[in-house]
């Protein structure tokens, strides 16, 4: 999902027309389908009550804010990418809800003591090269929740990654081949992926470097930035973060 950076081309996450282009393999189908499922599993993972205020950080395309709304929670959606926003808002209207929807820097955004929880899914945590960033983005959030709030982050745990790693993929979706190759760096801290994507006869090429989190690594960020319990579950349903975990799932208590 769009993070929220200021307008540098040299960083991949800052190029818009990357957004525009994988618009369509990161919400496919099956991903939107998926939504209402997730939806019902954060709400009882953070147990959640209808009326709590949610900030969506990085919402994309609205692929969960709206499905909130209509819940009866307040939202606020967060991305950097305009695009994206524009389809939330249409989605939102699709749906007969209402959402604010801001364009923001995910390292910028901070609304003091005034949600009940935050919500980073889908892999919109990492982005940046200074860890500092990250640790101000989750300070971020912590000064953004009310007392008691809780924040979820969902992504692929290094544990996970290890397990399942493959050096290169392709696959055909919706007459489109789609490639994707992927190399470990700086010990385990980062993976650097290269997506080429082939359509209606154009090539399109994109690099993308993402930090690696262990589970103890990003427990250790979020208590030194402040938060008090965390949890670390293998997937939306709670289930243990352990050599069947599919996702890295942390939530955390302010």
């Amino acid at each position: 999902m769009g993070n929220g950076a200021p307008e540098n081309p040299k960083s991949w996450h800052e190029d818009d027309e990357y957004w525009r282009t994988w618009t369509w393999v990161m919400f496919s189908p099956r991903h939107l389908a998926a939504a209402p499922e997730e939806v019902d599993r954060v709400i009882a993972l953070l147990n959640l009550k209808p009326g709590a205020h949610i900030l969506d950080l990085c919402c994309g395309i609205g692929r969960h804010s709206p499905e909130l709304a209509r819940r009866g929670f307040v939202v606020t959606g967060v991305d950097r990418t305009q695009h994206y926003l524009d389809i939330a808002r249409q989605a939102a209207q699709k749906a007969g809800v209402t959402l604010e929807l801001l364009r923001a820097d995910m390292r910028e955004f901070i609304r003091p003591d005034s949600f009940n929880a935050v919500l980073n899914l889908f892999t919109s945590f990492g982005y940046f090269e200074d860890p500092e960033d990250d640790r101000r983005i989750v300070t971020n959030m912590y000064r953004s929740l009310k007392p008691g709030g809780k924040l979820i982050i969902d992504v692929m745990g290094k544990e996970v990654l290890a397990s399942v790693f493959r050096e290169r993929d392709w696959r055909e979706e919706d007459g489109a081949l789609i490639l994707e190759e992927r190399k470990v760096s700086n010990n385990w801290s980062r993976i650097e992926n290269r997506w080429i994507l082939i359509k209606d006869g154009k090539r399109h090429e994109n690099r993308l470097s993402l930090r690696l989190y262990s589970a103890t690594e990003l427990e250790t960020l979020l208590k030194s930035c402040g938060f008090g319990s965390v949890s670390i579950y293998g997937d939306f349903t709670g289930a243990p973060y352990d050599q069947n975990a599919r996702r890295l799932v942390t939530v955390a208590c302010k």
